[in-house]
């Protein structure tokens, strides 16, 4: 029993869309188009020396064209931060005096226990400080 070519490139084809599938690497899914666009050329009677060529330019193709677009529009996502990433950098205001052994601010409306990143510094209520990092439920500030 002979299977004709265009077969051959269509189980090709989804031998390379399982790794696209577990991977998440679209490199796959393009060699996959490849693939198809030579089981179509083998339907339509074109020889071994054409399904390859197809495979090859539209492959080379796709990854020459698409994956630059792809990594314009990643790198063009706004970077999100949420959680305690989102309120490093954030103005906070004193609330009880704030030195290196502890204090209260007011940060994003909740009112959260702080201390100075630097020892030797001390803010008074109603200055603002600024939030350098977040060491557990205390807020580094200065």
């Amino acid at each position: 029993m002979d299977i004709d070519a265009w077969v051959w490139w269509l189980i090709g084809a989804v031998g390379l869309g399982i790794p696209l599938v577990l991977t998440a690497m679209p490199e796959f899914g393009m060699f996959a188009a490849g693939a198809v666009a030579a089981a179509i050329t083998a339907t339509l009677g074109g020889g071994i020396v054409a399904q390859v060529l197809v495979f090859v330019i539209v492959s080379v193709a796709l990854l020459a064209v698409v994956r630059p677009i792809a990594n314009r529009h990643r790198d063009q996502r706004p970077q999100h931060r949420s959680g305690i990433d989102a309120l490093k950098g954030r103005t906070a205001v004193v609330l009880e005096r704030v030195d290196g052994s502890g204090g209260r601010i007011k940060l994003a409306g909740e009112i959260w226990s702080a201390r100075t990143l630097d020892s030797d510094l001390s803010f008074e209520p109603g200055q603002q400080v600024d939030v350098v990092d977040i060491d557990g439920a205390t807020a580094v500030v200065m």
